[in-house]
């Protein structure tokens, strides 16, 4: 089956972000790394891939700065990279969906060859939207499956294990189609030596779509949440103590 993964780079999520004075997100100094669920994404389809054969490519919206991600990526199981170069000024999912539909159809026409599986994180760690897969599936016209910790081949179709609040569902879903990957329960493999060699020498194509997407929501503003205070310790001679005086507390502040 051929599987595209689609990548968006994201600052690193393990370095806080501090705003500048103009109230914008500092990120320029934070390392840029492959979004973590779209890393779950990528393993999920390489071992599709190494278990029933196939083709793994990944795409990313950039430029030049998205290519070390790129690399990554080929380095732990993806056999192509592509960027794809328009430009989208302050991005929001909808016109996000809208070139990545547009580059669907370009990468089939590039490659003379159809994707089965479109396979995308359930969200991205910087805005944490979660409506690309659901948006890129409407504009497809494929079926989609969100919450996915995994999927093989059966009887013509994929049956894809999906995780809900009381535990799992097992679906049934033709191709193509679109996969919304959540966290599985192992992690995304580590590049070995000879594996970042080969992806240094691999080509990543840049493509544009030519697509002029406008983005309809606009950010009015970005704060830092508020700290949470410290909390209050109660420690009284007996357990009776505490709990009569954490139960006054309570009454005092008006909760009970």
């Amino acid at each position: 089956m051929e599987i595209l993964v689609c990548v968006k780079q994201v600052p690193d999520a393990d370095v806080e972000v501090k705003l500048n004075a103009d109230g914008k997100p500092n990120v320029d100094s934070i390392a840029p790394v492959v979004n973590a669920f779209d890393g779950y994404a990528l393993e999920m389809a390489t071992r599709f891939k190494e278990a029933n054969g196939g083709t793994v490519v990944v795409m990313s919206i950039g430029s030049d700065n998205v290519k070390d991600s790129m690399k990554n990526c080929l380095a732990v199981g993806a056999d192509e990279a592509y960027i794809i170069s328009d430009v989208i000024a302050d991005a929001d999912t909808l016109a996000t969906s809208e070139v990545l539909a547009a580059a669907v159809a370009k990468l089939e026409e590039v490659r003379g060859k159809k994707f089965d599986i479109v396979c995308c994180g359930k969200e991205s760690t910087d805005f944490a939207c979660g409506q690309i897969s659901q948006e890129l599936s409407e504009k497809l016209g494929y079926g989609e499956v969100v919450d996915v910790i995994g999927f093989e081949p059966k009887d013509g179709v994929l049956s894809v294990k999906k995780e809900t609040e009381e535990g799992y569902n097992m679906l049934e879903i033709g191709t193509p189609c679109v996969l919304g990957i959540i966290k599985p329960d192992y992690e995304p493999r580590y590049p070995t030596m000879k594996s970042k060699m080969a992806a240094r020498k691999k080509d990543i194509p840049v493509v544009e779509t030519g697509v002029n997407a406008a983005s309809p929501v606009k950010v009015v503003k970005v704060y830092t949440p508020a700290k949470k205070s410290a909390g209050v310790k109660i420690k009284e001679e007996t357990n009776e103590e505490s709990a009569l005086k954490a139960f006054a507390m309570l009454v005092d502040a008006k909760v009970l």
